[in-house]
């Protein structure tokens, strides 16, 4: 599940990366759902588990990171081919990795009103 914020206009970044995600997962995902929301929210959900809070990461995954961390909930052992991550970095590392690296400059378009 994307939820995404309609102030900020996201629902195409989200789209897009529900079809990358759908494209990839074709026979392990049953489906994307697409949220609206508000208040600058960017968040991705799979089976329940948070893996993606935009406001947490103080950025956006990128698709290759995306794709790992849903990896990682659904199907451990699928291999993403040139996708893969070539070390072992675990997704709190990942996260953690995001987070240090985040500046303003993520998202030139960034709606500041909606942003807390």
């Amino acid at each position: 599940m994307f939820q995404y914020c309609t102030q900020c206009r996201w629902m195409l970044r989200s789209a897009w990366m529900a079809q990358e995600l759908l494209t990839t997962f074709e026979s392990t995902i049953g489906e994307v759902a697409l949220m609206p929301g508000k208040s600058g929210v960017f968040r991705v959900m799979v089976n329940d588990v948070l893996i993606w809070d935009r406001k947490e990461m103080q950025a956006f995954p990128d698709i290759k990171q995306l794709k790992q961390l849903v990896r990682d909930v659904i199907d451990p052992s699928k291999s993403l081919g040139h996708s893969d991550r070539k070390d072992t970095k675990n997704v709190a590392e990942l996260k953690q990795n995001d987070h240090n690296s985040a500046s303003a400059s993520s998202d030139p378009k960034e709606c500041l009103t909606c942003v807390e």
